[in-house]
């Protein structure tokens, strides 16, 4: 094997290892504090330590892990006391996004939009929550897409998957049960989106926005103390 086909099999690894470990991590399957053993993870992957420390690095660099002074890695905790800083960054862009695609006009994003609400629709449907999370972050990223600014569709999509470890938290006081009304707010956003109602579109992303945060703030609150007592958290 030449040294570039070398180079091109152990990038493969890591972004195979990084992509399965990161998912797990956002799905929550691979909870806040949980240890990531470098010989381990190497057996199940069934690959040498190097693509799974480099797998290791680009986690961290997404904020999803992190190393402890002993040299350990473990999943990063979830910081309940950044959450007022994180939901004003995430409705912020809840709303500019939205204002954005209000005012612009692509049919082929459009059919995008439609599609991840259809997808968010049956997810609900099927009470899949991994499902819904992923449709709802798909769904979002495309209206920031149609806005034009791939800045802010970068930075949004980073916010939405840092906040999906939160949202599993939160469907499971549901019992995977979302309410109807999440599906209800998407497609009125939809529909003002089409519209090109600018000013509508901000009014629905705001409270939109503004719901999401009031509920998951309740789950904090009535949860603090079983999460301050669970390791990691």
């Amino acid at each position: 094997m030449t040294a570039g086909e070398l180079t091109r099999t152990r990038g493969s690894g890591t972004q195979s290892v990084y992509a399965a470990l990161r998912n797990e991590i956002l799905s929550m399957v691979l909870g806040p504090g949980s240890p990531l053993d470098e010989v381990r993870l190497s057996e199940r992957f069934g690959m040498s330590r190097t693509p799974i420390r480099e797998a290791l690095v680009k986690l961290a660099a997404d904020g999803l892990v992190t190393t402890l002074p002993n040299r350990n890695t473990i999943v990063a905790p979830i910081d309940f006391a950044e959450l007022p800083t994180y939901f004003e960054a995430l409705t912020l862009m809840y709303r500019v996004t939205t204002r954005a695609a209000a005012s612009r006009g692509n049919a082929q994003v459009m059919e995008e939009i439609l599609a991840q609400q259809r997808a968010f629709a049956e997810a609900v449907t099927a009470r899949d929550a991994y499902a819904m999370i992923e449709a709802n972050r798909e769904f979002h990223v495309a209206i920031a897409r149609l806005g034009g600014n791939p800045y802010y569709t970068t930075f949004f999509a980073r916010l939405l998957d840092e906040g999906r470890r939160i949202l599993r938290l939160y469907y499971q006081t549901f019992d995977d049960r979302l309410p109807r009304q999440y599906v209800e707010e998407h497609e009125q956003m939809i529909a003002a989106i089409a519209a090109g109602d600018v000013e509508e579109a901000d009014r629905l992303a705001t409270a939109h926005a503004a719901q999401i945060v009031r509920q998951i703030q309740d789950y904090v609150a009535r949860h603090m103390n079983r999460a301050v007592e669970m390791p990691g958290l």
